[in-house]
């Protein structure tokens, strides 16, 4: 995913989170992240991280489902720096156009915010965020929501899927490449343009992978289903 992003030459990267949970190599992802400067806000996921300590027994416990206790203690105390959001803030066309990046919600970082999540609940909490267009994660669903205003303008809602575990039926990589330019306005719905980008790895080795640790079978077979 990364050699093709590079590919596309974005001008900016953001991450919406969860960098580890469901895979045996949360301490490689993180540090490549961080090897790329690429800006990050913290997921449900780095959340459960915080107060745990590094103890890899703890995973042959019931209950320990996830690869939280096999992350070191310098990428540990790096997800628990991570903010909660990220607000950017274009003036384009003679107007202000405001994103807004979150994991979850602008409410909630575990708040589930689907393609057929009520209209009037979507509006409400972009509008209290002060947002015209809301980047979010958490469901590892990508799609493009529009959804107009009273007063006639268009708010985006963007899902940019997952990178390393989709749940939308297809197991290949996906992220966002967005772009506006200098007429991206409200006003208009098609004055930004979202592309949903899908990288085919090898699945197969990453489920193996997983198989052969102590963590649950089931997130090897969540890997090849994409589910």
């Amino acid at each position: 995913m990364l050699r093709d992003m590079d590919q596309q030459q974005p001008d900016a990267v953001y991450c919406l989170g969860d960098l580890v949970g469901y895979h045996i190599w949360p301490n490689e992802v993180i540090a490549a992240i961080r090897k790329r400067k690429i800006t990050t806000i913290a997921g449900n996921h780095d959340i459960k991280v915080t107060g745990l300590h590094t103890n890899p027994e703890d995973l042959q416990q019931p209950g320990k489902n996830y690869a939280y206790h096999i992350i070191a203690d310098m990428a540990r105390d790096y997800l628990k720096t991570l903010p909660s959001y990220i607000k950017l803030e274009y003036r384009l066309n003679n107007e202000v156009l405001k994103l807004y990046l979150a994991h979850g919600s602008p409410r909630r970082v575990d708040e589930y915010v689907l393609a057929d999540t009520d209209q009037q609940h979507v509006l409400d909490m972009m509008n209290e965020a002060g947002a015209d267009i809301l980047f979010v994660g958490h469901s590892h669903k990508p799609y493009h929501r529009v959804v107009q205003t009273a007063e006639g303008n268009y708010k985006h809602v963007i899902n940019t899927g997952s990178v390393g575990k989709p749940k939308d039926g297809d197991p290949r990589a996906c992220y966002v490449l967005f772009t506006i330019h200098e007429n991206s306005s409200a006003r208009d719905a098609n004055s930004v343009h979202v592309a949903f980008r899908r990288v085919a790895y090898d699945i197969e080795k990453a489920a193996k992978a997983l198989e052969e640790s102590v963590l649950p079978i089931e997130l090897a077979n969540g890997l090849r289903l994409a589910r």
